[in-house]
């Protein structure tokens, strides 16, 4: 049986806050890249791989940016050549394009995870581009493109 040290608990407990903390926006940029399915799946795949070498990743300046491309390394194991957005129902569309999904597929990986997370969930253009490894402006420039063939698709026009 092994024992449990005090430095073991406290790797624990810094590691269970930096799940807290960095989870919901790497989960939701992964899935809006990968889709739903191998979004949820990668997220747990890179927290996984953080919590082996938390030692060095609990060091590292941008540690929510490198685990996104920790997932993005695992995606790659999926083999699905499209991102399926889950088909939405009339009923639960509550001021939302049916045939936003749709739409959102048809997006860039950047210009989908730049709109979901911005326009979707709130999120800064800076809390974006760090998870990313971006410059914000760059984001930016995904996010507005990708509101731009957005509005393309569905028809839909903005008053100036």
């Amino acid at each position: 049986m092994m024992k449990t040290t005090d430095t073991d608990t406290k790797a624990t407990q810094s590691f269970t806050r930096f799940v807290k903390e960095v989870e919901p926006r790497l989960s939701y940029a992964l899935a809006a890249a990968y889709g739903p399915e191998v979004g949820s799946d990668v997220t747990a795949d890179a927290l996984a791989w953080a919590w082996e070498h938390w030692e060095k990743v609990q060091n590292m300046t941008n540690p929510s940016g490198y685990l996104y491309r920790v997932g993005q390394s695992k995606a790659r194991w999926y083999h699905r050549p499209r991102v399926l957005f889950p088909q939405v129902s009339p009923a639960e569309v509550s001021g939302m394009a049916p045939e936003l999904p749709e739409a959102l597929g048809g997006l860039t990986k950047h210009q989908r995870v730049a709109v979901v997370l911005i326009h979707g969930l709130g999120y800064s253009e800076r809390e974006v581009a760090d998870l990313l490894g971006i410059s914000r402006w760059s984001v930016r420039t995904h996010a507005e493109r990708g509101l731009g063939r957005l509005r393309s698709a569905l028809g839909v026009t903005v008053d100036a």
